[in-house]
């Protein structure tokens, strides 16, 4: 790959690791709690994040633009919650526009295992041709709609496999049971999704420190980090498992005492 695709990647991912920030929620879920303004949502937990994952629209009307912060644009949509199948996915964005963007790379969901299949494998393999021709990393985006009793090993293993041989650079799935059966047999980076908000603060940093023991390279988190009664805390100690090799009983304490709360 060329000298751009290897310096944006290397923004990703810096060391090979990534806190990557989920803000592009409301592009199925509208304004969901905690980003109603997503510009003031992530103004103070910029500096412990590597990346934000967004949208266009977001991105344009919310983010100011004297931000240095790469940003990674998602580019596939088009149903919500509302409608009849999250899984009906087409590119909504096209590379050209993510480029006009200054983004350093850009997201596709696949949905596989749903009616849509083909479709959205489809359309991650026509982004990756496009945007590897401008030097733009590709997020492969294992999604499961309303599916979620397919979070097992065996399913992920062969989504994130499937988005891999599709050509993206990284691929975002789920943490799960077993998760080495996932990330040794995925020849590209992984970072874990975070979900729907977890129970407690532990779990979550427990989610994210057992992720990156078994081979995932980082996160990237949305709603257990803005959803959080205190977000900034909570990016903080994520940052501190990913990037310093916090354990998550000294990443608890890092929360506890940046909120004077326990945990």
């Amino acid at each position: 790959m060329s000298w751009g695709f290897q310096n944006r990647l290397n923004k990703i991912l810096p060391n090979r690791r990534a806190v990557m920030l989920a803000i592009d929620h409301g592009y199925f879920l509208g304004p969901i709690r905690g980003l109603e303004k997503p510009g003031e949502t992530v103004k103070d937990l910029l500096p412990y994040t590597d990346s934000l994952y967004l949208t266009r629209g977001t991105l344009a009307s919310c983010i100011p633009n004297d931000t240095e912060k790469p940003m990674v644009l998602r580019v596939s949509g088009g149903p919500t919650t509302v409608g009849k199948d999250l899984a009906n996915e087409t590119i909504v964005t096209s590379v050209k526009e993510a480029i006009r963007h200054n983004v350093v790379g850009v997201g596709v969901s696949v949905f596989i295992g749903s009616d849509y299949e083909t479709q959205t494998v489809t359309n991650l393999a026509h982004v990756v041709s496009d945007a590897h021709d401008y030097g733009l990393p590709v997020l492969g985006i294992t999604a499961v709609g309303k599916e979620l009793e397919k979070r097992d090993a065996r399913f992920l293993a062969l989504a994130s496999r499937v988005v891999a041989e599709m050509g993206a650079d990284i691929v975002k799935t789920y943490y799960c049971e077993n998760f080495e059966e996932v990330t040794s047999k995925c020849p590209v980076p992984i970072v874990i999704a975070g979900g729907p908000k977890f129970d407690t603060i532990g779990e979550a940093l427990e989610i994210t420190f057992n992720a990156m023991e078994q081979g995932a390279v980082g996160v990237d988190m949305g709603r257990n980090i803005w959803q959080s009664d205190y977000p900034l805390a909570m990016i903080q100690a994520i940052h501190s498992i990913v990037h310093e090799g916090f354990s998550v009983k000294e990443a608890v304490e890092l929360y506890e005492t940046n909120t004077k709360m326990k945990a």
